[in-house]
């Protein structure tokens, strides 16, 4: 245990005064410090909103253009090619040609040189071939492969008889237009098919080909209804309509005239080439009196080769007294100075200088005819079908022509086809 020792005043004294200056500092509070700097907050700002985006339009292609079939073409000329020109009276081919000029005279090319054929009435064989050199120029027709010469056929105006009711005798019908037919034309989206048109008939919302020749000539036909008039032979009826027009002599002496008024559009199937590809006649009897005595002599087999062609013609009546039967220009055909041609190579209306020979021979024909017609079996640049005119003597001269020919059109000077 310790004893306190007992302190001076004086050491009392600084001993209280060091007291109160520890306690002092002891109590005094520190000094203010600087806040930390606070970083500054970058105001929120949102991202912007993605625009939508229109994926590109895939553009529509343009419908396929259909391959144009081509069938020829029309050769710059001269008139030392024609041969024997102006050696044939041309007034018959000029009065032709004129005929079609309401036709022609639509387009201007052609105005001048119809106006010219119109001064020409009394005009002789030399002046009408001076009117043709001076306003014309020829140009050659050529196949498409570039071969000069082609096939020459003939038809005629036949002579059939019938009656305005079925008989024992008349049973073989003649029809008009179908009522269901439909004939489609796509000229406007396919210029290339100009001359052709489509037909069919309607099933549901289909378009479908329209009867073959078996399903229209079945008994019970299902264009029954549409007969103009019936006919005492099959072989003439299927005649009459590669003809594409005819007459018809009725039992009290009427005749009544018939012309082409549409088809099936069914494609054409030649009668004899079938004879002749089964065995059934030889290519020289394939003319049509050969093909007629086959038929006399084979009855049973007539309606099965018939039926092989799917064509079919149908008929309008035409009034009686035309002069001729309606080309496909639209004027009545000249015998022996009009000719059908295939529009797709030479324009209809044009004169064409035909170089060929006369049925059967080796007999020169050289004439200026004027295309005026077309046909189902006339396709190509150099191919024609020569039209005889009326009655048996034209048909005979019709059924045994198929010769061998050239071909030059003439077209307006300055004219390009």
């Amino acid at each position: 245990m310790s004893a306190k020792l007992p302190l001076s005043p004086a050491a009392a004294t600084s001993l209280a005064a060091l007291a109160m200056l520890l306690a002092a500092c002891a109590s005094a509070p520190e000094a203010p410090r600087e806040p930390a700097p606070v970083a500054k907050a970058e105001p929120l700002v949102c991202p912007p909103a993605p625009q939508p985006v229109c994926p590109t339009p895939t553009p529509t292609p343009p419908p396929p253009t259909p391959p144009t079939e081509y069938r020829g073409k029309l050769v710059a000329g001269s008139w030392v090619d024609l041969p024997n020109w102006g050696r044939e009276s041309l007034r018959a081919s000029l009065d032709a040609f004129a005929r079609g000029c309401p036709v022609l005279e639509k387009r201007e090319a052609w105005k001048a040189v119809c106006a010219g054929a119109q001064t020409l009435a009394g005009a002789d064989e030399r002046e009408i071939a001076s009117f043709f050199e001076m306003n014309f120029d020829p140009w050659q027709v050529m196949n498409a492969d570039e071969s000069a010469s082609g096939m020459i056929t003939g038809y005629y105006e036949p002579l059939l008889h019938g009656s305005r009711m079925r008989t024992a005798r008349y049973r073989y019908p003649l029809y008009g237009v179908p009522d269901d037919l439909l004939v489609i034309d796509l000229t406007d989206l396919y210029p290339e098919f100009k001359h052709k048109r489509l037909r069919g008939k309607l099933v549901g919302n289909r378009v479908v080909p329209y009867y073959s020749r078996g399903d229209i000539e079945q008994e019970g036909s299902p264009i029954k209804g549409k007969e103009l008039v019936w006919v005492d032979d099959a072989v003439d009826a299927f005649f009459l309509q590669i003809q594409g027009s005819g007459q018809v002599e009725l039992e009290n002496g009427e005749r009544l005239r018939l012309g082409y008024a549409d088809q099936n559009g069914h494609p054409f199937r030649s009668l004899g080439r079938l004879l002749i590809d089964r065995g059934e006649i030889p290519p020289e009897r394939a003319s049509m009196q050969g093909i007629k005595d086959w038929a006399r002599r084979h009855p049973g087999k007539v309606k099965q080769f018939l039926d092989a062609n799917p064509s079919y013609v149908f008929f309008r009546e035409m009034p009686k007294d035309l002069p001729g039967p309606i080309g496909s220009l639209g004027v009545p055909l000249t015998p022996e100075r009009s000719i059908a041609v295939d529009p797709r190579v030479i324009p209809l209306g044009v004169p064409v200088y035909l170089a060929t020979t006369w049925p059967n021979t080796a007999d020169p024909l050289e004439r200026l005819m004027v295309a005026q017609d077309t046909g189902g079996a006339i396709n190509g640049g150099v191919r024609a079908d020569f039209f005889w005119g009326f009655g048996d003597p034209a048909g005979r001269q019709a059924g045994k022509m198929r010769q061998s020919g050239r071909m030059w059109v003439l077209l307006p000077k300055g004219y390009t086809p």
